[in-house]
């Protein structure tokens, strides 16, 4: 089991950047449609060369800093519908406000691939963003959606979201993360507004 690692960043003259990827935790999961947050986290944490450690708040994070800020790269491990009791705690450990937090989740309305950032908005049906605004007090969250499609009207949509991407879907997905991994990094360079205009 990974150690616990005090993650508490101490910016100075920088700003600092909560970054979550929702999905829920354990094998069973692990490349789920759900889970599309928790790739997207490991592939900006390969690409920065950082390592997830157990957090102080129901989390693996992992800490890194790029063109001048701090980053906190957090897979919150509370199951997805509870997300907010992590990204919450987070926030509250790392004395950070709802501006320094970016979310990263699947999103059924979007399809397999595409990304789409908000700098704000409801939680558009999504349980894991929906715990996140009830438990940070906002809808002013700053959040990436992954999209990975709807079910055929015969599949139940729990199955579908916690199913495994199907084989034509995989190279999609495996591009789609790269992208979104571009995306964060320049949310974080350049700012929402430019993001927006060039990965929407």
């Amino acid at each position: 089991m990974p150690q616990a690692a005090d993650c508490r960043l101490q910016a100075a003259g920088s700003e600092m950047f909560l970054i979550f990827g929702l999905g829920n935790p354990g094998s069973r999961y692990e490349c789920s449609r759900h889970n599309a947050g928790f790739m997207v986290l490991d592939r900006v944490g390969r690409e920065l060369g950082v390592a997830f450690r157990r957090a102080p708040y129901c989390s693996l994070a992992a800490r890194a800093r790029v063109a001048g800020n701090d980053l906190v790269l957090i897979k919150p491990q509370t199951y997805m519908n509870n997300s907010g009791i992590a990204v919450a705690g987070a926030a509250r450990w790392h004395r950070a406000g709802p501006e320094s937090l970016l979310v990263v989740y699947d999103d059924m309305d979007l399809e397999v691939g595409r990304l789409r950032i908000r700098a704000k908005g409801s939680a558009g049906g999504h349980n894991g963003m929906k715990s996140i605004v009830e438990h940070v007090g906002t809808e002013e969250i700053v959040r990436l959606r992954l999209g990975i499609g709807r079910p055929d009207s015969w599949d139940d949509p729990v199955n579908y979201v916690t199913g495994l991407f199907g084989r034509d879907e995989l190279p999609v997905m495996s591009d789609a993360i790269m992208c979104a991994v571009r995306a964060i990094l320049c949310i974080v360079e350049e700012g929402v507004d430019i993001a927006q205009t060039r990965f929407n």
